[in-house]
């Protein structure tokens, strides 16, 4: 991610071990998690550690959940070097930048991230796949660097505010995930009679069963425009079904 600097990851899930996959092809990845077997971690070509180990290392990614990250923000802090660098991967952004802002020293750089893609989608390249970076406190040069390292690798990169990222993934993330999880609930399963419509929302309902519901509880809770978007689909859902009418016929 920047000339050299060994990578910390505090985190081993889904997210923490794709991210460490790709980032041990340039440079030392040393990752702490201590759910997280110490061969899964080699076996991706990153080394296993210590909190403490993880935390001083030049950049610090924290790939926890967002329910999470305060906690995580607690237990780094007092290991951070004079020029670190932490990184949140969380898919809302206001209330992580002001967590960061509140409990990290005022010499730690911080750019608060979100990578659009996970396991699923870029199991084989990250070609084409977004990333939102909001900078939040860190030297242009460093973050051109960042940028430019993210561009090499093929990544779309947005650079936004984080109140912005968050309006717009209230729709494009929060209510995709909502629908999905709604077409779970109802049963929805692939047909012998079915339309190309059905098999999209398929797609959408196999994307969010291969997260967590946690994450998608996070995803809702921590954004302050995710009940807006619900509320609007609702609503229109309603005024669709009352153009229906009455289906006495069929009683």
């Amino acid at each position: 991610m920047e000339e050299n600097p060994a990578i910390g990851i505090v985190g081993f899930g889904r997210f923490g071990r794709l991210a460490a996959k790709y980032l041990a092809v340039d440079c030392p990845v040393r990752v702490y998690d201590p759910g997280a077997p110490a061969q899964d971690v080699d076996s991706i070509g990153a080394q296993p550690v210590a909190l403490e180990a993880a935390a001083r290392c030049g950049v610090v990614i924290l790939a926890v959940p967002i329910s999470c990250l305060r906690q995580a923000l607690e237990q780094v802090r007092p290991h951070l070097g004079s020029e670190s660098l932490v990184v949140d991967v969380c898919s809302v952004k206001e209330a992580p930048v002001q967590w960061l802002l509140e409990l990290l020293p005022a010499s730690t750089a911080i750019l608060a991230t979100h990578p659009m893609f996970g396991p699923d989608s870029a199991a084989e390249s990250l070609v084409g796949r977004k990333i939102v970076l909001c900078p939040v406190r860190i030297a242009p040069a460093r973050c051109e660097a960042i940028r430019r390292y993210l561009t090499a690798k093929g990544l779309v990169v947005i650079e936004t505010s984080a109140a912005e990222h968050d309006r717009q993934i209230a729709v494009s993330l929060a209510l995709t995930h909502f629908i999905g999880r709604s077409l779970a609930g109802m049963g929805a399963k692939p047909q012998d009679i079915d339309t190309e419509g059905y098999r999209r929302l398929l797609r959408i309902l196999e994307v969010v069963e291969h997260d967590t519901w946690q994450l998608f509880e996070d995803m809702h809770r921590y954004n302050r425009y995710a009940s807006e978007a619900r509320r609007s689909f609702t609503k229109a859902l309603r005024v669709v079904e009352s153009r229906i009418g009455d289906d006495a016929l069929w009683r």
